[in-house]
């Protein structure tokens, strides 16, 4: 980390006052506190390079609108800005489209989600292995700090099927799971098309199937809205423990109200800030990593106010 603040001086000196680099950052959804916080992350690093680049935001509505991401693609490349910044929902779909720019010479940072069978200049992520273990280990210490046994039922409330960050979540979970819980049983996977509404009916599909569920893992923050929301209104906060991955207000609340038990949060603004810089340094010659990690932490009631920086990027807005 420290490397990377002195390169990040080096590359805030090198500003020139040649016309602004633009950059292009494409969101994996406009629909989402998670990538608008990616977003302010984006536009702090502008405002910090001070005319140095335009940072330009592109994305689809929703997560699930796939195709509609690799066509915003496709009309970014199609105008050849100086670099482009991008979470791809897919892993797969944009190879094609993202190689062709970068062996056009346009710098290709990737953020979130790695892009297989393409040439890149940088990747940024979480772990979302040891994200989905962390989560594990905060569901089973809550259900043992309520006497509640390690046997029955986990249900597993995925935003989407195929996504690979998501399977990472979930398989890290699951694999700690089984060392520290083993006679827990994993329910199979609810897929719900990153929407809240079809988060809650498919928790409460597996309430009423299941009446030993003791707990819910939701792996991200539309899963883990929908599956709050259901907790809050059946009153179950004490006898069925869920957690979940990422934040935005709704899952913040529910931390507060006990319906959720705690969150695994990644750093979106760490993502779109440095994704940004990355970038630029990439532009202006200087060195970087080609991976890093932007971390993980558990977010538990006892220090979500302290954590507003993180929870809640908003309150980071510089520009």
């Amino acid at each position: 980390m420290k490397k990377f603040l002195v390169l990040l001086v080096l590359a805030l000196v090198a500003v020139s006052t040649f016309a602004a680099y633009e950059i292009a950052f494409i969101v994996k959804a406009t629909d989402s506190d998670f990538w608008q916080y990616t977003i302010v992350g984006a536009k702090n690093a502008e405002y910090d390079l001070d005319g140095a680049i335009n940072v330009t935001v592109y994305g689809p509505p929703s997560e699930s609108d796939i195709d509609q991401q690799i066509a915003i693609l496709e009309n970014v490349v199609s105008t050849m800005p100086d670099a482009i910044v991008m979470s791809s929902t897919s892993s797969d779909a944009p190879s094609a489209i993202l190689n062709d720019a970068y062996e056009a010479g346009i710098p290709i940072v990737l953020i979130d989600n790695f892009v297989y069978d393409t040439g890149y200049t940088a990747f940024l992520a979480t772990d979302n292995a040891k994200g989905g273990s962390l989560a594990a280990d905060l569901l089973v210490k809550n259900l043992e700090d309520r006497g509640i046994a390690l046997e029955g039922k986990i249900g597993l409330i995925s935003a989407m099927a195929g996504v690979q960050v998501l399977v990472d979540r979930d398989d890290g979970f699951k694999a700690r799971m089984a060392e520290i819980a083993p006679d827990l049983e994993i329910l199979p996977t609810r897929y719900i098309d990153n929407d809240i509404a079809k988060g809650a009916n498919a928790t409460e599909d597996l309430l009423i199937a299941n009446n030993d569920i003791v707990g819910f893992f939701a792996d991200n923050n539309h899963s883990g809205d929908g599956v709050a929301r259901v907790i809050e209104e059946q009153g179950l906060g004490e006898k069925v423990i869920a957690v979940a991955y990422d934040s935005d207000p709704l899952e913040v609340e529910a931390v507060k109200s006990g319906a959720l038990k705690g969150l695994i949060v990644q750093d979106p603004h760490g993502m779109g800030y440095k994704g940004v810089m990355f970038a630029f340094m990439a532009l202006k010659g200087e060195a970087f990593p080609s991976y890093f990690d932007t971390g993980v932490y558990v977010i538990t009631p006892d220090v979500v106010d302290e954590s507003t920086g993180i929870l809640d990027p908003f309150t980071r807005q510089r520009y």
